[in-house]
């Protein structure tokens, strides 16, 4: 079952698809050669909540879940997402399945919303069906035939892999969210930073600058890192600083040091 509830709302292929399958930039079928292989069970409970949603929305249901778009839901998906994270850091296995519950039925709520739209409708199918694909895409070691047996090897390989899936982008940075909170944000910058081999910082900063060193030494573990920031925020607060624009900026520097090196060391992800 899929939110098209009564096939009552039009059913239309995501755009990127070919014959049910998501399209390579040369624009022929991925078809996997492991794909066939899965042979997925049927989830009745899940079938069920759909259902509930598409009856919610459906003439006669909720007026409130009807009127809703993905604009009115986005506030929703973030409070969903972080109440998630603080079942999983701080509540226990029921509040993490309740919370994990929730951020489920915020999906189905934005498919069921993209079901009814009258130009470019697409479903919790088509969802899953890209998000599939997607993942196979992304495990050539796993439903291909290229090796990969560590996590290391894996990470090594994984922004190539993306690169491919994605040849239009021109900086390893393309698609990271604006939205992503600052501190979360330049933990990623650095990340990519590394991959590339690009210095965030700079001596003058009188800061360590190499990938392991630490501001303060005696920093043994998160909850003393967590002191640590803290301390920085509140010694900015008091002489009159804004702790998170200092971060913003410094970050926006590394993402222009990464750009500048990508652009010096190779064409824009010519895989």
């Amino acid at each position: 079952m899929d939110v098209l509830a009564g096939g009552a709302r039009p059913c239309a292929p995501a755009a990127g698809w070919q014959d049910g399958r998501m399209a390579t930039p040369d624009s022929a079928p991925r078809t996997p050669d492991q794909g066939s292989a899965l042979h997925p069970e049927a989830h009745p409970e899940l079938d069920r909540l759909i259902a509930v949603m598409a009856h919610l929305r459906a003439p006669g249901g909720c007026a409130w879940d009807a009127e809703q778009t993905h604009e009115s839901l986005a506030k929703y998906l973030i409070e969903e997402s972080h109440e998630l994270v603080d079942a999983i850091e701080n509540g226990t296995r029921d509040d993490v399945l309740e919370e994990l519950g929730d951020v489920l039925y915020q999906v189905l709520f934005h498919a069921d919303i993209a079901a009814a739209d009258p130009t470019a409708p697409f479903t919790i199918e088509d969802v899953a069906r890209v998000s599939a694909e997607k993942m196979i895409g992304r495990h050539p070691h796993v439903f291909g035939d290229v090796v990969a047996d560590t996590a290391d090897e894996v990470s090594a390989n994984w922004e190539t892999w993306k690169r491919q899936e994605k040849p239009a982008r021109a900086s390893s940075l393309d698609g990271l969210p604006k939205a992503l909170p600052t501190l979360v944000r330049a933990d990623t910058v650095l990340g990519r930073a590394e991959r590339l081999d690009v210095t965030p910082l700079d001596d003058a900063a009188g800061v360590p600058t190499e990938a392991g060193s630490s501001v303060d030494p005696n920093t043994a573990d998160e909850h003393a890192l967590g002191q640590q920031l803290l301390a920085l925020v509140f010694d900015a607060r008091s002489r009159g600083l804004d702790a998170d624009r200092a971060l913003r900026q410094a970050v926006r520097d590394v993402e222009n040091r990464i750009r500048a090196a990508e652009s010096k060391t190779r064409p824009a992800h010519p895989e």
